[in-house]
């Protein structure tokens, strides 16, 4: 809205505010990226070919060319496992996969090959997206801004030069360069960026204000009061790095086994060639037992118990709106014991509306009429308070009236003359009130205060004549969510928020949570997250915002609401909840949970077939056919129990009780 504090500096009435510029890594920037969709057009090249018969140099060629770009990365990373003395699965299966080459399952090798290519590209590309987010989070601090000096003149510095006792003026609508305190000067400022509120603050001298945040209708003078390097949000940026840097490595199932399963197998397969040798076996003899022992023995199956279920588990989610980014992610929201939600823009819409309309009586005003006339004067308002008004006003399609000699007070309200009357919309405490102890709306006010609404009261020529009550709307499906998420984990779930105290506790009465905890910066959530995670609690973090990136790194596993998350949330979480509904939440972990059980399913499977085929090979005679048909065998059967999850009927409804 405009400002009687400095109209020229105002932005135009409904001029989007600039948005930071994105740095965002593309796709086929990354080499894993590049060798994976080489590969992949190689083996579709290849596949028509050889499936119809074509001739053998042609498919073969292919092929090889396949196993060479898709194999070079995981080759390569795990020629680098070996210096440091580990043995790495990739490198396993690059192995695997040219022995199958070797007794003619050339198209098996290949498909192994172009699927863990991918699977290296997808992981690379969600590192750098993050990498990209973290560094863009800098730009929501301005380059530059108006230092005052001394003498009352003016200059534009960078805000990497503020030093702490530096004085900078904020016009409206810039945002604030640096941690400080107002000295002189009113107005509105946007900190939903920091501290989640969903709707402006008034901000006088002596009030704490942050860097990054945006200044709204009035002019400030901001005392700075810490470095631009310790400031709020170089400090998130900071948290982010260190929390992705020190989380434990994530790691599926079947990989916290790898180096021992690795190790023995090729330890078993030289003896199973060795030794017969050293017994007078001829060498066609036992390199054939070994090769047929090194397949039959070999992880295909095994990982691929792993991989269908997640995968099928992913692409069911996606389909239903839930984006998890990788399998380690899927199975990691299913271990999930405590859930940590935000509140604005998670557990509510993030947006506020009008929710009660209070003639006052005696004005001769309905609640339409009330509604219509202080839409009529915030119409010019760009203030999220007016604009919930207006649209209130637009649903109930009521005819707005021309207002003329607008006017705005930051952290007052508007004036406004509609239909020849003086009309002010604004708080209750505002000095135009006068003494107004006993008026009757005092009480409505008190009333929609007490319920946690903000209550905006509206004066037609000084007397009021209604109050309306504006609140964040509650998503319908949160109450819900939460009593989804506590039969889940046992456990009611938490409610982390930087609004303040009577908001959060009059919402989590309304869903069910006990444990509120109010005004918090986003190193307090860190806090908390860690504080759970000691106790050895595996914690599921709900949000939106940047104040909400550091505990979504932090977090055994985080989720962002897609609709309105911010690009840092989005990025840094490890799954989004791409639709914005809540209750999709405690659906994926219901799904995660179902696709572990699958996972050990195969996994018994898969070690079953083992079993049974490596004691035939070493106690008897087993024809590599056979072996090979086995192994096979023992792969689809695992693939196919995987892919039950791809059925929408896996998908858990919200009214599902836990399993």
């Amino acid at each position: 809205m405009s400002s009687v504090l400095d109209q020229r500096s105002a932005p135009p009435a409904g001029a989007p505010r600039p948005a930071p510029p994105r740095r965002r890594t593309r796709l086929l920037a990354l080499p894993e990226a590049r060798w994976a969709l080489a590969a992949s057009v190689l083996f579709l090249l290849a596949l028509p070919v050889h499936l119809l018969n074509g001739p053998a140099w042609l498919w073969g060629t292919l092929f090889a060319a396949t196993y060479v770009t898709g194999g070079w990365e995981p080759g390569r990373q795990g020629v680098k496992a070996l210096k440091d003395r580990t043995l790495d699965v990739d490198l396993l299966m690059v192995v695997a996969a040219l022995g199958a080459a070797a007794i003619g399952q050339v198209l098996d090798g290949a498909l192994l090959i172009v699927i863990f290519a991918g699977s290296g590209a997808l992981e690379a590309l969600a590192t750098a997206r993050t990498a990209d987010s973290v560094r863009g989070l800098l730009d929501l601090a301005p380059t530059t801004a108006t230092r005052l000096l001394p003498d009352g003149t003016e200059e534009t510095v960078d805000t990497g030069r503020l030093a702490v006792g530096d004085t900078v003026l904020v016009r409206p609508g810039e945002r604030i360069g640096a941690d400080g305190r107002v000295v002189d000067g009113a107005s509105e400022v946007d900190q939903a960026t920091i501290t989640g509120e969903p709707l402006p603050v008034t901000r006088r001298s002596g009030d704490e204000v942050f860097a990054g945040t945006v200044n709204g209708t009035g002019a400030l003078r901001v005392l700075v009061g810490r470095d631009p390097s310790d400031s709020v949000i170089a400090r998130i940026v900071k948290m982010v790095e260190d929390a992705s840097a020190t989380k434990a490595p994530t790691q599926l199932f079947i990989e916290k086994i790898e180096q021992r399963y690795s190790i023995a197998m090729v330890i078993a397969t030289l003896a199973v060639f060795a030794v017969p040798l050293a017994f007078g076996d001829t060498l066609s003899s036992a390199l054939l037992r070994a090769m047929t022992f090194m397949i039959v023995a070999s992880p295909c199956a095994v990982v691929l118990s792993t991989m269908p279920p997640l995968l099928s588990a992913i692409a069911n989610a996606g389909r239903h709106g839930v984006l998890a980014k990788s399998a380690v992610v899927m199975e990691r929201l299913g271990e999930v014991d405590t859930v940590a939600l935000d509140k604005t823009g998670t557990l509510t819409e993030g947006t506020p509306h009008v929710t009660d309309i209070r003639p006052l009586p005696g004005s001769g005003l309905g609640k339409d009429e009330l509604l219509a006339l202080a839409a009529s004067a915030e119409h010019p308002s760009e203030h999220p308070l007016a604009r919930a008004v207006v649209t209130a006003a637009r649903e109930r399609e009521l005819p707005l009236a021309d207002a003329a000699g607008f006017a705005s007070t930051p952290g007052q309200g508007i004036s406004a003359t509609v239909d020849g009357r003086r009309i002010v919309v604004g708080a209750p405490d505002r000095p135009a009130d006068g003494d107004t102890a006993h008026r009757p709306h005092r009480e409505v006010v008190a009333g929609l205060e007490a319920a946690g609404r903000t209550a905006v009261v509206v004066l037609r020529d000084g007397i009021p004549v209604g109050v309306l009550g504006i609140a964040d709307r509650l998503r319908p499906d949160a109450a819900a969510t939460v009593a989804a998420l506590t039969r889940l984990t046992g456990r009611t779930p938490v409610l982390l928020t930087g609004d303040n105290a009577r908001a959060a506790e009059r919402l989590a009465a309304e869903v069910g949570i006990t444990d509120v905890r109010p005004g918090l910066l986003p190193q307090d959530k860190v806090a908390a997250v860690e504080e759970w995670q000691a106790r050895g609690r595996k914690v599921l973090v709900v949000g939106d915002g940047v104040n909400d990136a550091p505990a979504l790194a932090a977090a055994h596993c985080g989720i962002a609401m897609g609709r309105a998350g911010s690009d840092l949330a989005l990025e840094t979480a490890d799954a989004v909840v791409v639709r914005d509904e809540l209750a999709a939440v405690p659906s994926v972990v219901r799904l995660s949970r179902t696709a572990r059980r699958l996972v050990l399913q195969n996994l018994a499977i898969a070690g079953a077939f083992i079993t049974v085929l490596v004691a035939w090979d070493l106690i008897g005679t087993l024809p590599l056919p056979l072996g090979v048909a086995g192994h096979e065998g023992s792969t689809v059967i695992v693939g196919l129990n995987g892919l039950r999850l791809l059925r929408a009927a896996a998908w858990p409804r919200p009214t599902e009780d836990a399993v």
